[in-house]
């Protein structure tokens, strides 16, 4: 009986090559691959034919946790050279390690996530020695680039390493004891044929230890089998007895006489399935936990070999950017290369390595300073503003392939059904069809519902740029717009795990936001409008009931602003959606607006805008608009509360503004002026960021209300003077400096106005000065107005300082 331990690099092309090679040279009994047991009675439909690269996705949910992990799988991953291979050979091939639901994953959403983490401080030293700048690099330099004579001794030894001084936590004792069971059983059961086991390298010298792997002197060290050589086996259990019992061999057998694979608990969902994958979510600069980077620049290698490789990443670097423009010529692409060829030779590498061909390109091409490190010197995502030349490098070296399942692939049951909901309802016309839905209608409000099921649930494909929203006037129509749908049906597989049905996985989807630990009233009240959307009845009850349960823990106005707008919205589209008809969405609305009336009283602070606060007033305005019928507080007592927060000096400037506004909308409180000219006056005295702080906050409460006041003039207190005409004066009459420090404020203000609304306010201030012209031409400067301010500023300063010179030009 033997056994040989190939310890791999996920994604890597040179153990891909030893895993081929090592196959059909030693024709094993069996193959052993790292990846999830509960496939193994699926591995036909994993070889259908699929365009790599693929994932296994698996799921799990009960009670308590939800978990999701990907396998990935590309065309030079050795593990899927195993498979392939392996069923060439005649080999029985198995996946041999704990099923993705398992605790041991439970922190894990990806199975093949290397544990170089936990083994940093040796790579660092490695990398010190061979005076490399990143672990990528260190692998290029040891293995991808070098021939492959010895490859697996050099493996050997450098798993060895590193495993020798990393410390492998709970997760990963449990899966290497139970794949060490499959080793065992598979030794037994070869006879005199050999087994092949193809795992992680940081996993291989526990696995030889605890399957028990000896000589005739006893346990065989890691040095003895440096070449991944055939050893003897032992008498099975020679480690003892694994930790999660199961007899002497560690783990009860199946009826097919293989470990069991462990089954979820009762009153779980749990499952896998094939999902397309792409070359992107592969990338280690997109993030990706583990295996090697560059998965286009690597396809190459594993097809090509390192040589053309290399002078296929020159030439697709160089159209990238010619094709975006960016200034490359014949001679730029000649002194890449001859840098990149330099560079490997000076490095002393045998072949190319990506890292030479990159730093050659960026010798030639890029030109300036750059403030960051170039991203091959490290692992991590791609910095944002980020040299195009380094982005175009990145984007040639990732690649742009995504997979494609065989169509004879089984999916879930989810995926079947959204199929025939979209073509029952006339919604199957392709990704690039626009929908207009009535949701008076009975037809259409299905319609919208399947549409926000889909959204809550990420499936890519429509998106909805006009319909209901929380605190707006009741809309009625909904406009759905194609956006581009990359991963849709990866998408949809994913979104299997939620549920069969479409309305089952989006109410699962929906339940999950709830339970976030994080979740607070606001976001609940997000949840609670996508419920309803998507008519999820029972639980939008259930949210009902929490929200008003928890309306009177919130401290802060904004939230409370959150909960209030939604659940107003709700309330003026009942006609729709028919959630109004209970008492629990009254509670709600009634009791955040007391609340919000109490904090908003005694609120402090410094100088500046609050826009969550300031949303929260307008949410009251609603609320005593339209649902007075719901609340405690009249009409008068909120005008009253509102007027008194308008003159209270401690009270926020911006929230003064509000209030001021709020009462004005409300109707005046007996002996009291809602001017907004005479009281503009009043605040501009404290100088002009407090007049924009206090502007924004009106306009925010009241814009339609003053806007009467801004063009004409007049008010509930009788002015004749507009808005406008006061603002002019007060600006004009600010010293540079002040308008300097008060313009960003004013501006500010005046963004609540839209387009059309701003350029009539032009309007006003051109026919002040007797200019006639377009108003358009106050709107759109060449640069930022604070920035041509500034500008002014800064030429007046230097003018009065060449004329006390006597260096001043002549007039």
């Amino acid at each position: 009986m033997s056994a040989v331990f190939l310890g791999v690099r996920h994604h890597s092309p040179a153990c891909a090559r030893l895993v081929e090679r090592t196959i059909e040279e030693l024709r094993p009994a069996h193959v052993l691959v790292e990846g999830p047991a509960e496939m193994n009675a699926r591995l036909d439909e994993l070889l259908l034919g699929h365009e790599l690269p693929v994932a296994v996705f698996s799921h799990y949910r009960d009670g308590h946790r939800a978990a999701t992990s990907w396998a990935p799988l590309c065309d030079y991953s050795p593990e899927w050279v195993a498979l392939r291979a392996g069923r060439a050979a005649g080999a029985e091939v198995h996946f041999i390690d704990l099923p993705a639901w398992h605790p041991a994953f439970a922190e894990r959403a990806n199975r093949y996530a290397d544990a170089e983490v936990r083994y940093a401080e040796t790579t660092e030293r490695l990398c010190r020695h061979f005076a490399v700048d990143s672990s990528d690099a260190l692998w290029d330099r040891l293995f991808e680039v070098e021939p492959d004579d010895g490859l697996a001794a050099r493996l050997d030894a450098y798993f060895a390493l590193v495993r020798g001084d990393a410390e492998a936590d709970a997760g990963d004792r449990a899966r290497e004891a139970y794949m060490a069971a499959w080793v065992r059983r598979a030794v037994a059961a070869a006879g005199e044929r050999p087994v092949l086991v193809v795992t992680g390298g940081f996993h291989q010298p526990a696995l030889r230890a605890l399957a028990g792997i000896r000589d005739s002197d006893g346990i065989v060290d890691s040095a003895a089998q440096a070449a991944g050589a055939v050893v003897p086996v032992g008498a099975v259990g020679a480690v003892g007895e694994l930790p999660f019992g199961g007899g002497g061999d560690g783990w009860p057998l199946g009826a097919d006489g293989w470990p069991q694979v462990p089954a979820p608990p009762a009153e779980t969902r749990a499952g896998s399935f094939l999902v397309p994958y792409s070359f992107r979510q592969l990338d280690a600069f997109a993030g990706y936990q583990s295996g090697m980077p560059s998965p286009g620049y690597y396809q190459q290698v594993w097809e090509a070999g390192p040589e053309a490789a290399a002078d296929g990443l020159l030439r697709t670097v160089v159209e990238r950017l010619r094709a975006r423009k960016f200034p490359v010529s014949t001679a730029d692409l000649i002194a890449a290369r001859s840098l990149a060829q330099g560079l490997t030779a000076l490095r002393g590498h045998p072949r190319p390595a990506r890292i030479d061909v990159l730093d050659g390109l960026a010798g030639a091409l890029i030109t300036d300073d750059l403030d960051r490190p170039l991203p091959w010197t490290s692992r991590g995502t791609l910095s944002t503003g980020s040299h195009p030349a380094v982005v175009e490098m990145v984007a040639a070296c990732s690649g742009d392939r995504t997979g494609r399942l065989h169509p004879a692939t089984p999916a879930p049951p989810l995926v079947h059904d959204v199929a025939a909901q979209l073509a029952r309802l006339g919604l199957d016309g392709g990704h690039g069809s626009s929908y207009r839905l009535d949701l008076t209608d009975a037809t259409d409000l299905e319609r919208s519902r399947v549409l926000h099921r889909l959204r809550v649930l990420g499936i890519p494909g429509h998106g909805r740029t006009a319909g209901p929203e929380s605190g707006i006037d009741p809309v009625f129509t909904e406009r759905w717009e194609p956006r581009p749908s990359p991963g849709r049906e990866a998408a949809l597989v994913e979104a299997g795990a939620y549920g069969a049905g479409l309305a089952e996985a989006a109410a699962a989807a929906l339940t999950e936001r709830t339970h976030d630990a994080e979740a607070g009233a606001d976001a609940l009240a997000g949840v609670l409008f996508d419920t309803v959307l998507c008519g999820v009845g029972a639980l939008s009850e259930q949210l009902l009931a929490e929200l008003a349960a928890r309306v009177d823990e919130l401290k802060a106005p904004g939230p409370l602003g959150d909960v209030l707008a939604t659940a107003l919205g709700l309330w003026r589209h009942d006609r729709v959606y028919g959630v109004a008809r209970g008492p629990l969405l009254g509670a709600v609305i009634d009791g955040a607006t007391g609340r919000l009336l109490w904090l908003l009283e005694g609120a402090r602070g410094a100088s500046g805008v609050d826009f969550p606060r300031l949303r929260a007033v307008v949410a009251v305005r609603d609320a005593v608009l339209h649902a007075p019928e719901l609340l405690a507080a009249s009409r008068a007592t909120v005008a009253g509360i509102a007027q008194r927060i308008s003159r209270d000096p401690d009270a926020p400037i911006d929230l003064r503004g509000a209030a001021f506004g709020l009462r004005r909308t409300l109707g005046a409180v007996p002996g009291t002026s809602t001017d907004p000219a005479e009281a503009v006056r009043t605040v501009a005295a404290a100088g002009p960021d407090a007049l924009g702080d206090w502007l924004a906050g009106l306009f925010a409460l009241a814009r339609d209300e003053v806007t009467g006041a801004v063009e004409r003039g007049g008010g509930d207190g009788g002015a004749t003077e507009s808005l406008v005409d006061v603002l002019d004066s007060l600006v004009c009459a600010l010293p540079d400096g002040d308008f300097l420090s008060g313009l960003p404020a004013l501006r500010q203000a005046f963004a609540f106005f839209p387009p059309r609304e701003r350029e009539r306010i032009a309007g006003k201030l051109l026919e002040r000065r007797g200019v006639r012209g377009s108003p358009r031409g106050l709107l759109r400067t060449t640069a930022d107005p604070l920035l041509i301010a500034r500008a002014g500023a800064l030429e007046e300063n230097v003018s009065r300082v060449l004329s006390r010179y006597g260096l001043g030009a002549a007039s």
